[in-house]
């Protein structure tokens, strides 16, 4: 239960984070696209603006100037005058050397009039802002013409190009990590609650997922998941105590039909009464054994040696005269349990493969750097791959066809795993029997390994 709802928990919480991220560095985005679109062109227009009214206020100064110079240049029958140069000086009547000191004019303005152009020689119009304004002259009708440099706000522009350019990418940077810290750190209780209920498994559920003191949501889920804990709790505890009872309450009457049957006259019925009883009297155990195993009831825990307890427990198990078994024992593979419950746990795998085998059952003991290790292997037909999981249940019989005076109840493997587990083991099938794994007594190995 825990590890399958912490998977589903911790992909829930990586996808929001993912996607709360990317969501509000999306928004952040098109946010500043656009205002840096909109800068951009309010800045543009507002420099063009400048540039356009510095156009004019210059056309406007050089109007009457201009205006002036368009008749002195008549009066002199020149074709063009040059009003730029303060140092420049023109005769007031042809043919004599009286110089007339001209108004000085802005270089960046001419005067049309009547087909006449009179001004500096501009340069091309490309990077200027060009403004005409209508004047009227002694010669006609002219067009005063001023212009301003684009180069100050293509400088400008550029400047804030240069600036939002790498500057936006890098803000969103920020919003990115920003929102993945602060989004981690919003549901960092969610992790919590993900760890606690890894933990809590069938043996433990007293335990209750920390509740946030933030009192949003992720409080309300946790108040809800230990609102499922207690109920979930009180069942198990329910199921447990009527296990219990039951097959306490069932050992007491089975021991006395057990014990009229033996004494009463020997026949083929009462043969199979006997029999009959001494399975119920068997599943009974069973039961109650599990109920204290589920209990979690603390182990009186010493060093005992693995091998020799297979070795013992293994040659009592009943078996049919076709099946030889074997040991490979290795000495002093020591762990820490309780002599009991390790006993049954290699009786209940060593009579399961007895009663699957063809004709050799083998029980090894050894270890395998810290661990020790218990494999009790047969040559029977061996468990396929999707089932070998399955035979750990309880009640779990895979050959349905066998008669069920011929086999167990279905609790024994679920027996040896949860002996395994109170031990801090692990018990598995393979192909060809099962394997218990156990960790090995430090102090015991350190001898062996020094010695």
């Amino acid at each position: 239960m825990g590890g399958s709802l912490a998977a589903r928990v911790r992909e829930g919480a990586s996808s929001v984070r993912l996607r709360a991220t990317l969501a509000a560095t999306l928004v952040v985005a098109l946010a500043l696209g656009v205002t840096a679109l909109v800068l951009t062109q309010s800045m543009r227009g507002s420099l063009l603006a400048s540039v356009d009214a510095d156009a004019t206020r210059r056309a406007v100064e050089a109007a009457p100037v201009l205006q002036a110079s368009v008749a002195r240049a008549d009066a002199m029958k020149a074709d063009t005058l040059t009003v730029t140069d303060p140092a420049q000086s023109y005769p007031a009547n042809v043919g004599t050397t009286q110089p007339y000191q001209t108004t000085v004019v802005d270089p960046d303005v001419m005067l049309s009039a009547d087909g006449k152009t009179f001004s500096t020689a501009w340069e091309q119009v490309d990077g200027f802002r060009v403004v005409g304004m209508a004047v009227t002259t002694e010669a006609g009708p002219g067009m005063v013409l001023a212009r301003s440099s684009l180069a100050p706000a293509e400088e400008a522009l550029t400047t804030l190009n240069s600036v939002l350019l790498p500057g936006v990418p890098a803000l969103l940077l920020v919003v990115a990590v920003m929102t993945w810290l602060s989004v981690g750190r919003a549901l960092r209780p969610v992790a919590a609650i993900r760890a606690k209920v890894a933990d809590i498994t069938a043996r433990d559920l007293h335990q209750r997922v920390p509740v946030p003191r933030s009192g949003d949501e992720i409080a309300a889920l946790a108040t809800t998941v230990n609102g499922t804990l207690d109920r979930l709790e009180t069942a198990v505890d329910r199921h447990k105590g009527f296990v219990a009872d039951a097959a306490h309450e069932l050992r007491s009457p089975i021991a006395t039909l057990r014990a009229r049957l033996e004494l009463a006259e020997p026949s083929e019925l009462t043969a199979e009464a006997l029999a009959d009883v001494e399975r119920l009297q068997a599943l009974a155990g069973d039961l109650l054994l599990l109920a204290r195993l589920d209990a979690g009831e603390p182990l009186q825990a010493a060093d005992v040696d693995l091998g020799q307890i297979a070795a013992e427990e293994a040659v009592r198990v009943e078996r049919r005269p076709e099946v030889e078994l074997k040991l490979d024992v290795q000495p002093d593979v020591v762990i820490e349990g309780v002599r009991g419950h390790v006993g049954r746990l290699v009786t209940n795998l060593a009579s399961n493969a007895v009663r699957h085998a063809a004709s050799t059952v083998v029980v090894r003991v050894r270890r395998e750097g810290t661990s020790a290790v218990l494999e009790v292997e047969d040559d029977g037909p061996g468990i396929p791959q999707e089932q070998r999981e399955a035979v750990f249940g309880r009640f779990t019989r895979l050959d349905e066809a066998r008669a069920r005076d011929a086999g167990g109840a279905g609790l024994g493997l679920p027996i040896a795993r949860d002996i395994a587990t109170l031990h801090g083991g692990t018990v598995h099938a393979r192909s060809g029997g099962f394997v218990a794994r156990f960790p090995m007594n430090h102090y015991t190995d350190a001898v062996r390994v020094d010695g």
